[in-house]
């Protein structure tokens, strides 16, 4: 049985026991929320990864992305990846390669990590397509279907499969007059592209029942897929991205009732007053189905900062609603990510989805409340333990150490943080005892 269907005949499972004790509730109302799909629990029956809860009520939790590309394939690389995604405190991890070994790439990676890892299955299917046939259009579906299968076995946890697309959606595309940004997603476009070709409807949406019961026999999460995202803040919230949204919140009723646990995919690029709306949206229309948001980017013209403009819309994101988030790294729209994106990835997206969480759950802020009373108190060692990266915070303290230990190197002798506590004696002291 999967963790839905467990959770409907009233059984607690030690996942979702494990999620309580973590999160700070009753085991029943984790029971209670997985029953109605308002929470996943990415896992596999082949495979028992870190448990991670996703959805309402639970801290907004962080998805790093890796793997190769037809350029660049380092088997070793992506591995590493995968482990410094993991150490800096990622929830999930995709493993999203396009070049090489994928079956290789793909198995090395999910023993390398505790991670529950997920994937998108139309990478493979259209590569080995397109190796096999010398055109991807040429792919079979039930060469899809059996792939699926194959990665799920494998052990993937969750997948991102591209279902919401249809000729209803691209008569959606094509009446609007296409876009500005185009169509980015590498799984959706060529999608579409085999749908024109073979003039034949998406197999993911016209046999979707087929593809909840092979992740159903895995206990994989199914997360529908935004094929059709925007990959522009002047494309956001257009026709076409509605309509797959409209679709998906369908599927993912669908699919709940068929024993499948269900995520929904969000837009990539979305101005800043628009996240909150897409959030409500998709809440309403799907039945409080976690939603997962890739980034979002609230402006298009800040390559090699993708990774900053990405948290700002994160933290609006979590704010918002939005249960997982999907990192963005400085080489986004520039290059395949390294080791070192990696890090700077994961880290941003962390902090925003802590900003976003101190809004949406206010009784969680006692971490920073503790933070601000050791800063007054120039207490430096509970200040690392307090902080979401102790380790950078010590490296830039320790190399530029002040002469009194009791200040910062940008106060010194003007201390604002002393000075007031000498000012202030007798309060602080009251408020001590």
């Amino acid at each position: 049985m999967t963790q839905i269907e467990q959770a409907r005949a009233g059984v607690v499972t030690a996942e979702m026991t494990e999620i309580a004790s973590d999160e700070g509730y009753s085991a029943e109302t984790i029971r209670e929320h997985v029953a109605a799909g308002r929470i996943v629990i990415p896992g596999n029956s082949n495979r028992k990864p870190k448990v991670r809860g996703i959805g309402m009520g639970l801290r907004t939790k962080v998805n790093a992305s890796i793997g190769t590309s037809s350029d660049i394939v380092d088997y070793a690389a992506e591995v590493r990846k995968a482990r410094i995604a993991e150490e800096t405190g990622a929830d999930t991890l995709m493993e999203l390669s396009a070049g090489g070994d994928l079956d290789r790439v793909r198995r090395e990676v999910i023993a390398a990590t505790d991670l529950p890892v997920g994937n998108v299955p139309l990478y493979q299917a259209f590569c080995h397509a397109a190796r096999k046939y010398g055109d991807p259009n040429r792919l079979e579906p039930e060469e899809l279907f059996d792939l699926i299968e194959q990665q799920c076995d494998d052990g993937i946890a969750f997948m991102a499969v591209h279902c919401g697309i249809n000729f209803v959606t691209l008569e959606r595309l094509q009446k609007q007059g296409y876009r500005y940004g185009g169509l980015v997603s590498k799984g959706g476009a060529s999608m579409v592209g085999w749908m024109l070709h073979n003039q034949r409807e998406n197999p993911l949406y016209e046999q979707f029942d087929r593809v909840c019961a092979i992740l159903k026999k895995y206990d994989t999460v199914l997360s529908l897929g935004n094929g059709l995202r925007a990959g522009a803040i002047h494309d956001s919230s257009d026709r076409a991205q509605i309509q797959e949204l409209l679709i998906n919140c369908e599927l993912a009723e669908l699919g709940r009732e068929q024993g499948c646990q269900m995520l929904v995919e969000g837009p990539g690029h979305v101005p800043l007053e628009e996240i909150e709306g897409n959030i409500q949206l998709q809440k309403r229309m799907s039945g409080d189905a976690p939603y997962y948001m890739l980034g979002p980017i609230p402006t298009d013209i800040a390559p090699g900062f993708d990774h900053i403009s990405s948290a700002i819309g994160a933290a609006q994101s979590a704010r918002f609603g939005a249960d997982l988030i999907c990192y963005i790294t400085p080489a986004e729209h520039l290059a395949l990510p390294n080791e070192e994106d990696v890090r700077a990835g994961v880290k941003a997206a962390r902090l925003a989805a802590h900003i976003g969480d101190l809004s949406k759950y206010p009784q969680k802020r006692e971490r920073d409340k503790a933070m601000a009373k050791a800063r007054r108190d120039v207490d430096w060692k509970t200040q690392f333990d307090l902080a979401l990266f102790p380790t950078d915070a010590r490296a830039i303290r320790s190399e530029r150490t002040p002469e009194d230990e009791g200040t910062c190197t940008m106060c010194g002798d003007f201390c604002a943080s002393r000075r007031s506590s000498e000012l202030f004696a007798k309060d602080l002291n009251a408020e001590k005892r």
